[in-house]
């Protein structure tokens, strides 16, 4: 504005021929000069919420969910607030036979990822889907077979499996020992104590005679 003041002055000036007017404008002229020259610069525009969102962020992995079945689908439900409120295109699942990774772009300046390798059975690639709904994801793996799964992996499987054989032992003396052994190993410090406390008391009625067998 303050440019556009000066050049109209400075038009006035060359037109002006009473020396009192073309004083008049001399002053305005260098006052306005002085007033472009002593301007701030412009600040940088702010970059607003959305623009740094969609700059990136950090990304989350997502660890909760639940999962159902039917004869045909299992079905696999991610919570995160909002996500209904993002274009269809930032929530991306990519399902292979064995696994599925989910990609939700900019919640909240937020990336979310969750990934699932070796499900327990093969999926159809192209009768899976996705779904988004208030506050939340459902993932849908179409069955190959119209079987019941145990549970959604391969690794999960495996660890139920190892779990049972833990425990299920012709001895059991050794059945408890290794149900302490796992408490022991996942339990806090006050469950450490009451199973430690526990042991030498047992301890010292076996060395006393009270019972016969070891546990």
């Amino acid at each position: 504005q303050l440019q556009k003041d000066l050049e109209e002055v400075k038009e006035l000036l060359t037109n002006a021929t009473r020396k009192r007017v073309r004083d008049v404008l001399v002053a305005e002229k260098q006052k306005l000069e002085l007033e472009i020259k002593n301007q701030p610069l412009p600040k940088p525009k702010d970059v607003t919420e959305e623009e740094k969102s969609s700059l990136g962020g950090y990304t989350v992995k997502i660890n909760n969910y639940g999962w159902d079945q039917s004869d045909k689908f299992v079905k696999i439900y991610i919570s995160l607030n909002g996500v209904q409120k993002l274009p269809a295109e930032n929530v991306q699942v990519n399902f292979t036979e064995r696994s599925f990774d989910l990609l939700v772009k900019n919640l909240n300046g937020k990336n979310y990822t969750m990934t699932f390798n070796n499900l327990l059975k093969p999926i159809s690639v192209e009768g899976s889907s996705r779904k988004i709904k208030t506050d939340m994801i459902l993932v849908m793996c179409k069955k190959k077979r119209e079987e019941k799964w145990d549970c959604l992996t391969q690794v999960e499987k495996e660890s139920k499996e190892k779990e049972k054989a833990a425990y299920d032992t012709t001895d059991p003396s050794e059945g408890l020992m290794n149900i302490l052994k796992k408490m022991y190993a996942e339990g806090d410090d006050e469950m450490k104590r009451t199973i430690n406390k526990a042991w030498v008391e047992s301890r010292e009625k076996q060395y006393k005679g009270d019972i016969p067998m070891d546990i």
